[in-house]
This record gives C-alpha cells, sequence and structure tokens, in this order.
C-alpha cells in the first residue's frame, strides 16, 4: 500500500482559489458586459432625449414666436379698442390662439419656401428647414395643419370674420410676400407689408363681427410703420441679402435711398395716426399716446 502525504492546508486553500478564478472571471465578464450595455442604453436614451427636445425647440422656431408675439399686440389692441375696453376673456384667448397658430403655420411654410436663400444668409443659415433638422415635408405638414386648425377653430368659436382674416393674412404673406415679391421686387415688403397690418382687423372683428373706420385706419397704421423698420434691418445685413439673392432696397437702390425711404416712412405712421382723433373714431387719449409713441421713432 502506497501512503500519499496530505497537502499542506495552505496548498488547498490555494488550489481551491486556483479553481475558482475561472469562475469569478466569467461573472465578472457578465457584469461589466451588462456595465457596457447599460452605459450604451443610457448614452442612446439621453441623446434620444437631447433629440427630442432639439426637435421639439426646432418647431417652435418654425413658428418664429418673437414675430408672433408683435402681431397679438397688435391683434389684443384692436380687440380693445373695438370694444371700447375689456372685451370676454374667452373671446380673447381663443382669438389669440387662433391668430398665434395661424401666424405660426404661415411661418412655417415661409422656413419651407425659403429653404435655399436661408443657406446662403448668415442670418439663416441655421433655420431648421434649412438645416435639415425638420425635412420639407415635415415643415408643410405641419404649417398647412396649424393654418387649418386655427380657420377652424375660429370660425367655430369666435365668427367667420375672425377666421377669413386670419387665414387672409397667412395665405398673404406665404403667396403674395414669400412666393412672389420677396424673390422679385425691391418693394417687396411695402407691399407684403400688408400681411403684418391684418392682426388688429383681426382683433376687431373679434369683438364686433364687423370691419369699421376704426379697424381701417389701424391697418393702415400698422402698414406704414413696416417698411421703415424692415428697411432699417435690411441695411445691416445687406451683405447677406446680396448673397442670396433678394432683392432688398438697400441691396438695390445703395444706403443713401434706403435712408431716405425710411425717413418718410417714419413720418407717415404718426401722421397716419392723428386721423383717428381727427375723424372722432377714438378720443383724447389715443391722441396723446400716437403723439408721444410717434415722437419715439
Amino acid at each position: 500500500m502506497t501512503f500519499h502525504p496530505a497537502k499542506p492546508r495552505s496548498a488547498r486553500v490555494t488550489a481551491s482559489a486556483g479553481d475558482a478564478l475561472p469562475a469569478i472571471d466569467a461573472q465578472a465578464s457578465v457584469v461589466a458586459g451588462a456595465s457596457r450595455k447599460q452605459r450604451r442604453a443610457a448614452k442612446a436614451a439621453a441623446k434620444a432625449t437631447v433629440t427630442e427636445k432639439t426637435r421639439f425647440a426646432a418647431f417652435v422656431e418654425l413658428t418664429k414666436p418673437r414675430i408672433t408675439v408683435l402681431l397679438l399686440i397688435t391683434c389684443i389692441a384692436g380687440m380693445l379698442c373695438a370694444a371700447r375696453g375689456l372685451p370676454d376673456l374667452t373671446q380673447l384667448v381663443v382669438t389669440a390662439l387662433g391668430l398665434a397658430m395661424s401666424s405660426g403655420g404661415a411661418s412655417a411654410l415661409n422656413h419651407v419656401i425659403d429653404r435655399d436663400i436661408d443657406r446662403k444668409m448668415v442670418r439663416t443659415a441655421q433655420r431648421p428647414v434649412a438645416t435639415g433638422l425638420v425635412s420639407v415635408a415635415e415643415g408643410t405638414a405641419f404649417g398647412i395643419g396649424l393654418m387649418a386648425a386655427a380657420g377652424i377653430m375660429l370660425w367655430v368659436v369666435v365668427n367667420p370674420l375672425t377666421a377669413i382674416l386670419a387665414l387672409t393674412g397667412g395665405l398673404f404673406y406665404v403667396t403674395i410676400y414669400t412666393l412672389v415679391l420677396k424673390r422679385t421686387s425691391a418693394q417687396n415688403i411695402v407691399i407684403g407689408g400688408a400681411a403684418g397690418a391684418i392682426p388688429p382687423l383681426v382683433g376687431w372683428a373679434a369683438a364686433t363681427d364687423s370691419l369699421s373706420f376704426g379697424a381701417w385706419a389701424l391697418f393702415a397704421i400698422i402698414f406704414l410703420w413696416t417698411p421703415s423698420h424692415f428697411w432699417a434691418l435690411a441695411l445691416l445685413i445687406r451683405e447677406d441679402y446680396a448673397a442670396a439673392g433678394v432683392p432688398m432696397l438697400p441691396v438695390v437702390a445703395g444706403e443713401r435711398t434706403t435712408v431716405t425711404n425710411i425717413w418718410w416712412y417714419s413720418i407717415a405712421p404718426v401722421a397716419g395716426s392723428i386721423v383717428p382723433f381727427a375723424t372722432g373714431t377714438f378720443g383724447v387719449i389715443w391722441l396723446v399716446a400716437a403723439l408721444l409713441l410717434g415722437g419715439r421713432l
């Protein structure tokens, strides 16, 4: 009989540990693999969240929020003047929302139509449709959808005249200004500015379901006010417009002629703002406000 000496305890422990190492390594690999998958999943989720936020912001940008706010101010002013005080709150909110949707939809279509011009201008090169963040199909559907929803809501909740005026302003901006005048005439903003002068009519119609002299006086004041302010901006970025081939007045006629036109078109709305007082449409408060605000021009 052959006797084998027993291994020391330390040797047995070492052997057991050595046998366990492959299993531990395998388990660690599984955990590491799971961790990598989790990290990749977390990164993908974070990226998706950022993309969703970016896309949401892009669609908001399509509506040109700052311009929309200005249009809402003149619309509400029209309602206040027509109602001779505070109009019905629900009617005011619905009218403002409807105009914002109609204006936003028209602006989205403007982004789609002007994408070729926007890519050539520093100021507009990063717009959503120009960069491809929003596709042409998406921008078109978004714009048409907003305008259609606005028209239906205003027609049903407020009155048909308000709906027609809001849609007329949006369609005029998209077709007459964006598609035709902007690319062909140095007087594009003079005629195209009519679109931006319609919101007071929208507000007036919402409050009274009619259009009187006071409504058209507000329209005329804003119509006359628009060119000078737009040309002032165009003077600052005339190289941009020239590069894009847009015949803005500073590009076609030069700085001196543009400044002269700005001067005349700055006087016109101030003079026009006195007419409603002279005709008895508005009172002394209107006259004082018109003179004070006109003096700041």
